[in-house]
């Protein structure tokens, strides 16, 4: 019986999709919804599609971009699509509602929101150094639960520091008005620290997972009917994504990747690409013992812990029910 046939035959049906067939026949079109819009950040998705994983492992897939509009679980509870990438607050909250969503890979081992600051003038060494702090947070975004946590962590009440409510522009931070700022190391942080270079200050990063906060960022989803019905797709849907990850972040493939990311995104220079993709490989395979798409079983407990007691969601949701390691 096939493994992961085995794993799911206690599922219970939870909500009809339209998965059709058990395989996939001829020119039937999988699609998979992305988080992102094409970046660094999603460079072994397309270098799957680019360089022919999915169509060695007999599927064809559509790599649909992502973006604010988009959700990945939403389109996968009408059948709009077979798989997607979701970040674990969206899958938890989902799961609270009753979704049937399912995680096969978690993409990042490291969660890429940190917080930059000028290194310059200072030196965060331990939780304590962030008391009297203007520090940047988004309010009803991630960095908030995050930064909460920590703070509560470390005894550092509402009046022992100051924060910032962020947007989307960054001139605040350009302007030193707040000494922590929240960013996307791969994505902003690399475009933040080459504009501070050229005015000739020096950069850091606060990482919370350095003080023991671990929020899950994203990962591969599909439908618990997806999976009970069609496991052979799924295995060798996740097995061809997770080998186009593993060969998209070799040095040695280097040149590949970058093709690749010019093709899909146009709109960032050469250059920084080049960045975004070293600091997304750090990310995603921080060493080489770890495996590209392990699911971190006790993170995803701690993710559904800080919403939890941040009211981000009513009640405990039991997350590890929904976690499928498929490698």
């Amino acid at each position: 019986m096939n493994r992961i046939a085995k794993t799911v035959l206690s599922v219970l049906p939870v909500m009809v999709l339209l998965c059709g067939s058990p395989d996939v026949r001829g020119e039937e079109q999988l699609n998979y919804r992305l988080k992102w819009l094409y970046n660094a950040s999603v460079v072994g998705d397309i270098y799957a599609l680019d360089h022919g994983f999915f169509a060695k492992a007999g599927l064809t897939v559509n790599v649909k971009e992502g973006g604010p509009e988009r959700d990945a679980i939403r389109e996968l509870e009408l059948g709009h699509a077979q798989f997607g990438v979701a970040s674990a607050d969206q899958v938890i909250r989902a799961i609270e509602k009753g979704s049937p969503v399912v995680v096969i890979a978690q993409l990042f081992q490291i969660n890429p929101l940190m917080w930059i600051y000028r290194s310059g003038s200072l030196n965060i060494k331990s939780l304590k150094d962030l008391r009297g702090k203007i520090i940047g947070i988004t309010y009803g975004g991630n960095d908030e639960n995050i930064m909460l946590t920590l703070l509560s962590q470390a005894n550092i009440s509402d009046g022992d520091y100051t924060p910032f409510s962020v947007r989307y522009d960054l001139t605040p931070f350009y302007q030193k008005k707040t000494d922590l700022w929240p960013c996307y190391l791969n994505s902003q942080g690399v475009i933040l620290k080459q504009k501070l270079a050229k005015e000739g200050e020096s950069v850091a990063f606060f990482n919370p997972a350095d003080y023991g906060v671990r929020f899950v960022a994203n990962s591969v989803v599909t439908s618990r009917q997806m999976l009970k019905e069609r496991p052979a797709v799924v295995e060798s849907f996740i097995g061809a994504l997770m080998a186009a990850w593993e060969a998209s972040l070799l040095p040695a493939n280097e040149p590949k990747a970058m093709e690749t990311l010019l093709k899909y995104d146009k709109n960032t220079a050469a250059d920084i690409q080049l960045l975004q993709l070293e600091a997304t490989r750090v990310l995603i395979k921080p060493s080489p013992e770890i495996r590209v798409g392990a699911i971190d079983m006790d993170a995803w407990k701690q993710t559904e812990a800080i919403m939890l007691k941040q009211k981000q969601i009513r009640k405990a949701v039991s997350v590890e029910k929904a976690l499928y390691p498929l490698q």
